[in-house]
Parts: structure tokens; sequence; C-alpha cells
């Protein structure tokens, strides 16, 4: 069973989140701030991380920044699910490491197949 780590700040998309990908079969961690999460990702070394980007203390590019920094969490599948829908913003995040980009609101079906697709690659 693969691991999850959910970084988002807003309780009820976590909770969402959560629940989703629980459902899908994959164990879940989260976190609710990117500091947390960078820590939770560093210690528990989750298959995948889905990342908000604006997050309290550091924010999702940090996080990813900070992931691909490090030769043992430079594996980590890193997917970006934000509000931030500018072509500016979506460019950011992949120059920053992400491997995929979702714009909220999102639908639970999608996420479930990016998922699916991040980690059979």
């Amino acid at each position: 069973m693969s691991r999850i780590l959910i970084v988002e700040d807003e309780p009820d998309v976590l909770l969402l989140l959560e629940n989703r990908v629980r459902g899908a079969g994959y164990e879940v961690l989260s976190a609710t701030d990117g500091e947390r999460g960078l820590e939770l990702a560093r210690t528990e070394e989750p298959s995948l991380v889905i990342l908000d980007w604006m997050m309290p203390k550091l924010d999702g590019i940090q996080v990813c920044e900070q992931l691909r920094e490090h030769d043992p969490h430079r594996a980590i599948k890193v997917l970006m699910l934000t509000a931030r829908s500018q072509q500016k913003d979506v460019e950011r995040a992949y120059e920053a490491g992400a491997d995929d980009y979702i714009v909220k609101p999102f639908s639970s079906r999608e996420l479930v197949e990016r998922i699916t697709a991040l980690l059979a690659a």
C-alpha cells in the first residue's frame, strides 16, 4: 500500500482529500502547514505528496524545492493541488519540481486517476 502525504491548511478540503485518498486504498498522512509537511515528508518517506501552494510557515513551492534539494527525497512524487490557476503559476510549480498540477475546485475521480498515474510512472 502506497503512503500519501496530504499538506493542506483548509480543514474541510483536508478532510475531503483524506477520505477520498483513503477510500482509494492508500495510507494517508496529513499536515496543515508547510513546515510540518516537509518534516513528515522527510521522516515518513511517502510515495507521493499532495501539496497546496498557499499555506502558513512554508508555502507549497518552498516545500517542493526543499524536497528536490535532497537526494533521498527526490524520488517522492509531488502533486500540487491549488487554487492558483494562471499559467505562470503552473510553470512555477513545475520549475520547483512538481510532477503534476491540479487546480481547485477539482474532481475527486481525476485526483485519484492522477495519483494512480504518478505512482505507476
